[in-house]
């Protein structure tokens, strides 16, 4: 019997060649199995387990029992290729609602490095002028060339999980400047509080929300049941929250009561 060959032969013997194509094997499958993994590279099933370890830590994936997931769970928001396909509808819909509602022509926006916050980028060239402030990569290459964009973009220590600059040196960076308005997302709301995994995330998200004179966050239905590590900001000190249509009426009920400004964002009837 001829021997399989492995698409990702020859990265066995390269570890960080072999984590990043055993990255992109689990983003693509959304799961797989250890056993599977240590004969996909030609390693053990403990070298598997190290790799997956460096892997969760780094924020990639999520290592759960026989194997290790790219897709999100009640802890982990899922991997970024995950992040940027789930809840589109939603994050359109949100998008749409704040730029029309917020954003004016001259005005500095900044935009942290939430995929909803990508949906927001999109739109912004229809309310040019604009200058937007930014550390999230995809929101740069999103708006890089529009006409009447200036970018500017917040340096730092790079996280590829994120694909964006986080941490201390970011989080200066932003409180070097002043801006008009910050739309934001975040990971988990738990009684009314934003949490998110990264402590890196919460020191940039801090200042980027201390440098606006306004903040307006973007959350969709589905982060009302995650949770994460490090608490962020608590949604009464925002100044408006931007929720989808499939928001639990209990749950606006919950945070109009905790003294929350929080509107419902309808879908569009179009595609």
């Amino acid at each position: 019997m001829p021997q399989r060959v492995s698409s990702t032969s020859g990265h066995g013997g390269n570890p960080e060649l072999r984590r990043a194509a055993m990255q992109r094997l689990i983003s693509e499958a959304g799961f797989m199995r250890v056993d599977a993994l240590a004969d996909e590279f030609g390693v053990s099933i403990m070298t598997v387990h190290r790799d997956l370890d460096t892997l969760t830590e780094r924020g990639f994936l999520h290592k759960v029992r026989g194997g290790a997931t790219s897709a999100p769970t009640v802890t982990f928001h899922g991997d970024l290729q995950h992040r940027m396909q789930a809840e589109a509808a939603a994050k359109k819909a949100m998008a749409a609602e704040v730029v029309a509602s917020e954003v004016q022509p001259g005005q500095v926006i900044a935009l942290d490095d939430s995929t909803t916050a990508l949906a927001v980028a999109r739109l912004l060239p229809e309310r040019a002028p604009l200058t937007v402030v930014t550390h999230f990569l995809p929101v740069i290459r999103a708006l890089a060339g529009q006409v009447d964009i200036e970018l500017i973009g917040l340096g730092g220590r790079y996280i590829a999980a994120y694909d964006s600059f986080l941490g201390q040196a970011t989080a200066v960076a932003a409180a070097d400047l002043s801006t008009d308005l910050l739309i934001m997302s975040t990971t988990a709301v738990t009684d009314g509080t934003c949490f998110i995994q990264s402590q890196d995330t919460v020191i940039t998200r801090r200042a980027l929300i201390a440098a606006s004179s306004r903040t307006v966050a973007l959350i969709d239905h589905t982060k009302f049941g995650r949770r994460a590590l490090h608490r962020l900001v608590d949604l009464p000190t925002i100044d408006r929250v931007i929720v989808d249509d499939e928001t639990p009426s209990n749950v606006l009920t919950d945070l109009r009561r905790r003294g929350v400004t929080v509107d419902a964002a309808a879908a569009s009837d179009g595609t």
